[in-house]
């Protein structure tokens, strides 16, 4: 018996395997920046394969973009294309990715996370993101749009209305205070837990729904405490001027308290 045959099998399957124990391959990193003039009341629609989305809301009249792209060769990273079109009244961002790879163990085809600044005020009609994740910041523009097919999308700080849905992962929203004013937030979950964190003097309508899971909350009775409903659909506070409903199909639900 051929004792070495083993080793001689197992050294290329090392070499495919990143090493076998050798430092992990650093991704290439590119980074670009740039300011255009919009309306405060510019609509805007943003496209991503792989990476992450975060929007934050600020006063003035103006976008800024910040892209970084990922890949382990530059060829690749050259190859990842972040197409950004500007109208005074609208903007588009496009991230075009090369084909990924059909052979071997891992996808390297790259990542693209944008940090993007605009008008608060700003409607945003279209976000997209396949894998990854999505923070949307201190909106108050009367139109927010949000389609996440796998991983986390955080809603933090929106005064506006927000249309949100995840497919798999996660979901939340949160509020570190409380304005009373007439907004609305729309929140969808196909697989995963969707969570929502308001303060204690906040005032909303709650519809709250999931097929298979619980809902849970610490503004109703004991039972809805416990987490022992499947639907909610109730009045908290004095003066209700907004709607929050949240539905998730298989998941749970958790209304949270955020600074009792």
């Amino acid at each position: 018996m051929n004792n070495g045959a083993p080793l001689r099998f197992l050294l290329p399957l090392c070499a495919l395997l990143s090493g076998c124990g050798e430092s992990v391959e650093q991704p290439l990193e590119q980074v670009s920046e740039k300011s255009y003039a919009v309306n405060r009341d510019a609509n805007f629609s943003i496209k991503n394969g792989d990476g992450s989305i975060r929007i934050y809301g600020w006063d003035k009249p103006e976008m800024k973009v910040q892209a970084i792209k990922k890949a382990y060769s530059g060829e690749r990273l050259n190859k990842i294309a972040v197409n950004v079109s500007v109208r005074p009244g609208s903007v588009s961002i496009e991230t075009h990715f090369p084909p990924k790879q059909t052979w071997g163990l891992f996808d390297r085809s790259g990542t693209v996370d944008y940090i993007i600044v605009v008008p608060k005020t700003a409607k945003i009609s279209h976000l997209e993101l396949a894998n990854g994740e999505v923070l949307i910041d201190s909106m108050r523009g009367e139109d927010v749009h949000a389609n996440l097919t796998n991983g986390r999308l955080f809603a933090h700080n929106c005064f506006g209305d927000l249309h949100l849905a995840v497919i798999s992962g996660g979901l939340d929203v949160i509020y570190d205070w409380w304005e009373q004013r007439r907004f609305s937030v729309e929140a969808d979950i196909v697989s995963g837990n969707a969570r929502a964190f308001v303060p204690s003097d906040a005032s909303f309508h709650l519809v709250a729904e999931t097929r298979n899971g619980r809902i849970a909350t610490d503004f109703g009775v004991q039972k809805e405490r416990n987490g022992e409903v499947t639907k909610i659909d109730t009045v908290i506070g004095t003066a209700a001027g907004s709607d929050i409903k949240i539905r998730a199909t298989d998941g749970n639900i958790k209304i949270v308290e955020a600074n009792r």
